[in-house]
């Protein structure tokens, strides 16, 4: 998946075995490129988002960070659709799924009895 020059990594198979270290990584390098792509300096960008400077870098380098500041920053950055993307409303529930589908009669495996 992309959003603008940014890819996800959806080329990767879910649970691959990447460390959180590897992903915080991963994200604070999309968010540079988010960053550098809107033609911000950390500096305006830190500003832009009202974190500080240090947590933007913090979060550009990988080195941790918290929640709050990265979606701080990617609101900044008009990049609500990438937070989507991380956690997307479910448009279907399975409960509704399984009200709407049709009836199939319950089948059952018959044993002969053993004669006493």
């Amino acid at each position: 998946m992309t959003f603008g020059s940014v890819s996800f990594g959806t080329e990767r198979a879910a649970g691959s075995g990447d460390s959180t270290d590897d992903w915080e990584a991963r994200l604070g390098e999309q968010v540079r490129t988010l960053r550098l792509d809107a033609g911000l300096d950390q500096v305006s960008c830190a500003s832009l988002a009202d974190v500080g400077l240090s947590s933007l870098k913090n979060l550009e380098n990988g080195r941790g960070t918290s929640l709050r500041t990265l979606v701080k920053v990617l609101r900044a950055l008009n990049a609500v659709d990438w937070l989507e993307t991380l956690a997307p409303s479910p448009t279907i529930s399975p409960l509704d799924v399984l009200r709407r589908a049709p009836a199939t009669p319950r089948r059952r495996v018959y044993r002969p009895r053993a004669e006493s």
